[in-house]
């Protein structure tokens, strides 16, 4: 199908943009759609053949026939996107806001000359011309007009997808020499500019019950959940002063859509971006869906923290204390973190978000991308939309540490999702792998920089000069940080189901091996399910495998969640198989198949078990959603079965606690 590509790349229930469709009637408009994503760039479409046939135009269309626009071909688009303006919410494929900058007709031109002038070609000749790469057509619209030609031609870049043409201004009448794109500011359709159409409630936008962000806030969701641990806070502290006269407490409240980050804790100057004539020259856009989207939000100011590159010292990295000239490394084993119980505040330590995903380190050299597992397995083949991601890191050569991650719906990172995308099940046989689950790199550190290595430069001059590399986009993140209060973050963190925090010791080096000073601090989700069977015992285990568990939706019906198989002594096992043997049951209690790991021996739905876990796994074509990593904590006789509530998971739903 023409719009296979464009439905594989969108999640159309959480974007504006219009459903593939291909269309009945054959038209001939026209349409140059201004795009903030990852880069500025303008997306020039002609209808034909019931579609949108699309290229990128990084710096957009001229009437200067001395411009050679680069202009990358995309997939196909529906002919219903041709009035599309609005913002497509970050965690989506092209994120960022779009503008309907130019509209009109087009007329394909015959390659035969009659008397010396282009004449209208045939549907036939336009598309052999289209497959040859030499299409040349008249434009009639608003801002562009005169003849035209797109070429295709063959790239020297390294990994080119085959995808570069060039869109050529003819001489003719319509000429307008050193024409600008820029200096037209507004949509043709409604007259507004791209910053009321990022802004504007009336744009199409996808809503949810979360609100969709434009790259200004990469985490509205944890900002929101810290907001109500502080009001929470306040309110038991009390605010102002009491009854009595007595100064209380008060806990400031983190502004909306702005998140603290790390105090500078070193009197050293930061690390500089390198500006080379690479760096200032502004780098040529590619695929509006093939570079990471999502357009790029502010950098926190001075005042709060880090500061940007434009802002620090004219100071060389080899000056930085720490750094030393050393060859790029070939292999780093990342540096790992001890687990700790309990949350803790402490002006020493910056804490983060422990990102649910693979961990991996990214190996970025000349243009070229290299992604290893923490065990050194190679993971570039199994994310091909991250082999791009140097160009978003400016650097020639750099290290970075951070963590392949799967967003759910809510923008959240799910686990489940990610085995999803992999295939991978544990304790199950591999499945086909879920190519539409895209994902994104949190980058957390940074080891080596162009020439010079960063082992021993501290913690947060590290973080500063990563940020200082990093273009973010949708597939690329920087992993922010919170100083002091971590158990304030482990609170905000809890609130949205997350899986934990990581707290980092201010001026610690960075050390390949398992440190005291990272620490990981993880978040227990507990809940009650019904007992509904039990598995066989496997190898030298006695008595039962794992317990079958189960909860009941609103219709009264027993659904399985999953099976806990750990957590239990010798002592437990003997003592709850004297339960279940009591309470045989001749057919299954559960609605529908049970998806479990050997033989079940089902029981009557009587005993209930508190369970602890990971997460909601999303749910698959094989079921509802399931427990993930469950753990058997206790019996709990004091509770009613049927007190055990399956909360219906919708995609927003699958966190831990929902049930």
């Amino acid at each position: 199908m023409a719009l296979e590509e464009y439905k594989r790349k969108r999640r159309f229930e959480s974007t504006p943009e219009p459903a593939p469709k291909v269309a009945a009637k054959r038209g001939n408009r026209f349409v140059v759609q201004k795009h903030r994503a990852s880069r500025l760039h303008y997306d020039f479409r002609l209808e034909m053949d019931g579609v949108l046939k699309s290229w990128a135009v990084p710096r957009g269309p001229s009437l200067d026939p001395a411009d050679k626009r680069l202009a990358m071909m995309v997939e196909d688009h529906p002919v219903s996107y041709f009035d599309f303006e609005g913002t497509i919410p970050e965690g989506n494929y092209g994120a960022g806001t779009v503008m309907v900058w130019d509209v009109g007709t087009w007329q394909a031109l015959s390659p035969q000359l009659v008397e010396g002038k282009y004449v209208k070609a045939s549907d036939a000749e336009a598309a052999a011309m289209l497959a040859k790469g030499d299409l040349k057509f008249r434009l009639s619209g608003t801002r562009v007009k005169g003849d035209f030609a797109l070429v295709h031609i063959k790239s020297r870049r390294d990994g080119s997808k085959g995808n570069e043409w060039l869109l050529i201004k003819k001489k003719d009448d319509e000429v307008v020499e050193g024409f600008d794109a820029e200096q037209y500011e507004t949509s043709v359709l409604t007259k507004r500019t791209m910053s009321e159409i990022g802004g504007d409630e009336g744009s199409a936008e996808w809503t949810s019950s979360r609100p969709a962000t434009r790259g200004k806030l990469k985490a509205p969701w944890l900002a929101a959940a810290l907001a109500r641990v502080e009001k929470k806070k306040a309110d038991s502290e009390g605010k102002g002063k009491t009854p009595g006269g007595r100064a209380t407490a008060t806990v400031k409240k983190i502004p909306r859509g702005r998140k603290p980050v790390a105090k500078e804790t070193s009197k050293t100057a930061p690390l500089p971006r390198k500006q080379t004539a690479s760096t200032k020259k502004k780098r040529p856009a590619g695929d509006s869906n093939d570079a990471p989207a999502g357009e790029e939000g502010p950098r926190s100011s001075p005042s709060a923290g880090f500061r940007r590159p434009d802002q620090l010292p004219n100071q060389r990295r080899n000056e930085f204390p720490g750094t030393k000239r050393a060859l790029m490394p070939k292999v780093v084993h990342p540096m790992l973190a001890i687990t700790v119980e309990s949350a803790f505040d402490d002006p020493k330590w910056l804490f983060e978000i422990k990102w649910d995903g693979y961990r991996a380190v990214l190996f970025v050299e000349n243009g070229a991308v290299r992604l290893v597992s923490r065990n050194q397995i190679d993971l570039t083949a199994k994310f091909p939309e991250l082999k791009d991601l140097a160009l978003q890191i400016d650097a020639r050569q750099a290290v970075l540490d951070g963590e392949i991650v799967a967003l759910d719906e809510q923008g959240l990172p799910s686990f489940s999702l990610l085995q999803q995308r992999t295939g991978f099940r544990p304790g199950k046989p591999r499945v086909v792998s879920r190519s539409e689950v895209g994902v994104v790199y949190y980058a957390f550190d940074l080891i080596h920089l162009d020439g010079h290595d960063l082992h021993r430069v501290t913690l947060e001059q590290r973080k500063q000069a990563l940020r200082g590399i990093l273009k973010e986009g949708n597939l690329l993140r920087f992993s922010d940080h919170y100083p002091e209060h971590g158990v304030r973050l482990l609170e905000g963190a809890r609130g949205q189901g997350l899986e934990g925090i990581v707290a980092k010791k201010l001026g610690s080096i960075y050390e390949e091996a398992r440190s005291t000073e990272w620490r990981k601090i993880k978040i227990t989700h507990t809940v009650d399910c019904v007992v509904g069977g039990y598995t066989e015992p496997q190898g030298s285990r006695q008595y039962f495998g794992s317990l079958v568990l189960g909860q009941y939706d609103k219709s009264g019906k027993l659904i399985h969640v999953g099976q806990a198989g750990t957590g239990f002594d010798q002592k437990l096992l003997k003592q709850i198989y004297g339960e279940l043997a009591k309470i045989p049951a001749a057919r299954s209690p559960f609605e529908g198949l049970v998806d479990a790991l050997g033989t079940v021996h089902f029981v009557k739905p009587r005993l209930v078990a508190e369970i602890k876990f990971a997460e909601w796994t999303h749910e698959t074509a094989e079921g509802r959603a399931k427990l993930r990593a469950p753990v058997f904590l206790r019996m709990r006789p004091d509770k009613d079965p049927a007190e055990c509530a399956l909360v219906e998971k919708r995609a927003k739903d699958h966190r831990p606690g929902s049930a």
